[in-house]
């Protein structure tokens, strides 16, 4: 799957959030400084071309909605982080949040308790 660029994924996240939107209402949930209606327009027809989203058409307008699963990308995404950063290990993806993000002993706790349940 595709890395899509930060604009993409801002759109994305948008259409996942609103499930089916028009170009005006992605750009409404944008933040500001808010991009030009044409940028965003050609953004969403290239992830139409690329099939990341579908449309519906009412005559000249269309709304769009996400083909792409949020959970799909999102596994994708994570799977190249801990790859690129933690030497695809898991292990030392979790050893960081021990060491640099000062994981608790009580959250650790519930993330063994998640484990066990789902060896099960």
């Amino acid at each position: 799957m595709k890395r899509l660029n930060h604009k993409e994924e801002e759109v994305m996240t948008i259409l996942w959030r609103l499930e089916k939107a028009f170009v005006n209402d992605i750009l409404d949930q944008m933040e500001e400084p808010k991009p030009p209606y044409n940028t965003v327009s050609s953004l969403v027809r290239k992830l139409v071309t690329e099939g990341h989203v579908g449309y519906e058409a009412f005559g000249k307008t269309h709304r769009y909605f996400p083909i792409l699963k949020k959970e799909d990308y999102r596994a994708n995404a994570f799977r190249r982080f801990m790859d690129n950063y933690f030497g695809g290990s898991p292990s030392a993806l979790l050893s960081y949040f021990m060491e640099e993000e000062k994981l608790k002993p009580e959250e650790l706790d519930k993330l063994m308790d998640q484990i066990k349940k789902r060896d099960e």
